[in-house]
């Protein structure tokens, strides 16, 4: 029992702790620590692993920020029992390098260890390439390309990250790649380098799935199911069935029998689809009407260009400007009594057959397994969504981009150390989502990031001053998080110290 003036309560250095102490459970359940224990790794590097992973998963950052988190913000330390305000930024550095120089052996150890802890099989072979991007001239970075960037940066130098993915939505393999790399190019070398098995069925989207990528696959001996590139479209409604999507959107799907005998082709329609592509159809068929309609106006006004050859060259560069729309339609100048000059510029809708006019909503899956009914092909296709939310995770949740460092060996330790972190965030989810939590990482971190310890302070009628280091209590959320996990719901201990 202690007497306290009550009036003299204090609460300061208040320092986050409930992600950490989730991240730091996914480490223990992965074994991560302790592979890097038997790799070589010194205490000291392991720690600023640890500190560098966990300050991925709470505050996505630059190595240097996550340096300033640990110090300022996080009870991680207190957690693990080490004093991050004497650990230098270039620990963090040197802990990223160290990763970086095992990344096979942690790859393989982490998607085992995973597979294991849920006893999974390995099943489907998800493979998929994304980019991010170089604050500055990234001169040093021998990798670094201007290119097409999918967060529309083509200001700056790219580097790109390839992914291959089990169908439960762990990562096999990463790999990175030039920032100007063609998505179809890196397959074969992904796929020799992961060791696939013969007979490995492998999924891809359209970017990657080019003939000469299926031909590859079907002369190694490698199972398929992709996207097709082809753009002509076709349905038949009565001669398709109907599925459900886990979002209870039915789908439409029809099976057709290639003329290749070891191919098959599945049309599906999706009316959520149908709504989207209408849309865009719409909106490019309203831009380039409006266009055509400005250039008919024109040729009423006084010294406006109206040679029947200078008409058809501004026809010709609205066509090239809106090539979306421009197929679909046919137009028409009419020219004055002599011949010379432009009148009127008429044009008439014709939808193509086969378009996205015409079939809204259609997309084509090409498969090697021409023994699956319509239902298995589609379901195994829906599972190459878990590496768009990868991606989307890596990129919005996990801090992929951007990339500051000047050193290749630094970047690729920024985008390891952000493969490593889905890994234990899917690890997170995954044992969440059996007891029936399916949120995002973003509204679980949210939540877990409100409990925080403190130290409370009290004066004494002696003059002394009592300091409780403690952790506020968990809130309902928290608690429901901790509990399905299997932690501790108040991580640290009660320290008390009278000064």
């Amino acid at each position: 029992m202690q007497r306290v003036d009550v009036d003299s309560l204090r609460l300061v250095r208040p320092r986050s702790v409930g992600v950490e102490q989730v991240g730091l459970w996914a480490l223990e359940q992965l074994q991560l620590p302790a592979l890097l224990a038997e790799l070589g790794v010194n205490g000291a590097l392991r720690a600023a692993a640890t500190g560098a992973l966990v300050g991925r998963l709470a505050q996505p950052a630059s190595e240097r920020a996550t340096h300033r988190w640990l110090q300022a913000r996080s009870g991680l330390g207190e957690l693990l029992g080490v004093d991050f305000e004497t650990v230098s930024a270039m620990q963090l550095y040197r802990a990223s390098d160290a990763l970086g120089k095992h990344r096979e052996a942690v790859e393989a150890h982490l998607f085992d260890r995973a597979l294991g802890l849920f006893d999974l099989q390995p099943t489907v072979t998800l493979y998929d390439l994304t980019n991010t991007y170089f604050e500055g001239e990234a001169s040093e970075q021998p990798q670094a390309r201007r290119g097409h960037s999918k967060e529309k940066r083509n200001d700056c130098p790219l580097l790109t990250l390839g992914l291959m993915l089990d169908a439960s939505g762990f990562v096999r393999r990463s790999q990175l790649f030039a920032g100007n790399v063609r998505e179809h190019r890196t397959l074969a070398g992904m796929l020799e380098a992961l060791r696939a098995p013969t007979g490995a069925l492998v999924v891809m989207d359209r970017g990657v799935a080019t003939d000469a990528c299926i031909a590859w696959l079907r002369e190694h001996r490698y199972r398929y199911l992709v996207v097709s590139r082809e753009r002509h479209r076709q349905f038949d409604a009565e001669a398709a069935v109907s599925v459900r999507t886990r979002s209870n959107q039915t789908v439409q799907l029809h099976k057709v029998v290639s003329t290749d005998p070891d191919e098959v082709r599945l049309y599906c329609y999706s009316e959520e689809r149908a709504q989207k592509e209408r849309a865009i159809v719409e909106r490019v068929a309203t831009r380039f009407e409006a266009a055509l309609t400005k250039l008919h106006d024109g040729l009423a006004r006084p010294r406006a260009h109206k040679r029947l050859g200078q008409v058809w060259q501004r026809i010709g560069r609205l066509k090239a400007r809106h090539t979306r729309a421009a197929a679909h339609y046919q137009i028409a100048v009419t020219a004055d009594d002599a011949g010379k000059n432009a009148v009127a510029v008429t044009w008439t809708r014709r939808p193509q057959d086969g378009s996205m006019v015409t079939h809204p909503g259609v997309y084509c899956l090409r498969s090697s397994e021409t023994d699956w009914d319509e239902d298995a092909l589609w379901r195994t296709y829906t599972t190459l969504t878990d590496v768009e939310a990868v991606f989307r995770s890596l990129k919005s949740e996990l801090g992929l981009r951007p990339i500051y460092h000047h050193k290749p060996r630094r970047a690729d330790g920024h985008l390891f150390l952000t493969v490593i972190a889905y890994q234990l965030v899917q690890v997170i989810r995954t044992r969440l989502r059996a007891h029936g939590e399916h949120a995002s990482w973003a509204t679980l971190r949210r939540i877990l990031e409100g409990q925080q310890r403190v130290t409370a302070t009290f004066r004494r009628p002696d003059g002394r001053t009592l300091h409780v280091r403690t952790t506020t209590q968990a809130e309902p959320e928290q608690r429901a998080i901790y509990d399905a996990l299997g932690v501790d719901a108040q991580p640290g201990r009660v320290c008390k110290t009278i000064i």
